[in-house]
């Protein structure tokens, strides 16, 4: 068995690991490593494995939430619904960023091809989403970017930042050109409103393939 998934907060209804990039959350269709392998280790004397309550894009590391139960696992799925799920991403766009904060506002629809695969687009008959940002530093010709989507759409931050900041996250193999360090796309910090609870709240800390970035 490959190294134990981190584990940043831990009670009797939820988890919260820091799932490394390059594992994704499924088994692939070509077979693989995956986040499903790790379940029963993370049952941590409970009968039930986890249950992943919302998605990470395979090669986005950071924050994720499993819940424990499937109480648990209804109560969290309303708190996205509800907006009661605060999420902050770290990322490094290829290009310098003039504006130093805003708001991105996109509708954004699937479409795939026989060359290209899959990827979201904008599209007006999309769904809506909202991401807002704010430029943390320039550095050797690239932007680190806090992100705080409000909507989780697949691929969200990705597209944004190519379609509305006009620059692609380094290392992004659909939007912009593939790097050997993978995706500089972290999910940095989660918190999740509960009623009658103190909130869920985690941080990961920036991983090591941001290099240079790791100790802004």
């Amino acid at each position: 068995m490959s190294d134990p998934v981190p584990i940043l907060y831990e009670d009797g209804e939820a988890l919260v690991i820091d799932k490394p990039a390059g594992l994704p959350i499924d088994t692939p269709r070509k077979g693989g490593p995956a986040l499903v392998d790790h379940l029963d280790d993370l049952r941590l004397g409970f009968q039930r494995q986890p249950t992943p309550v919302h998605r990470l894009d395979t090669d986005t590391s950071g924050c994720l939430l499993l819940a424990r139960n499937p109480k648990a696992l209804k109560r969290f799925n309303k708190a996205f619904e509800d907006r009661l799920v605060s999420k902050t991403y770290l990322g490094v766009l290829a290009g310098e960023l003039a504006e130093e904060e805003g708001t991105i506002e996109l509708a954004l629809a699937k479409i795939s091809s026989a060359e290209k695969g899959w990827r979201m687009i904008p599209a007006k008959k999309g769904k809506p989403s909202v991401t807002h940002w704010r430029r943390l530093e320039i550095r050797g010709g690239r932007t680190l970017v806090e992100f705080r989507p409000e909507t989780g759409r697949t691929h969200q931050i990705r597209v944004h930042t190519e379609h509305g900041l006009g620059l692609p996250l380094v290392g992004d193999p659909i939007y912009g050109v593939r790097d050997g360090a993978g995706m500089l796309l972290h999910a940095h910090a989660l918190k999740v409103e509960r009623e009658g609870k103190t909130p869920i709240e985690a941080t990961a800390p920036l991983p090591a393939r941001f290099g240079e970035w790791t100790a802004v």
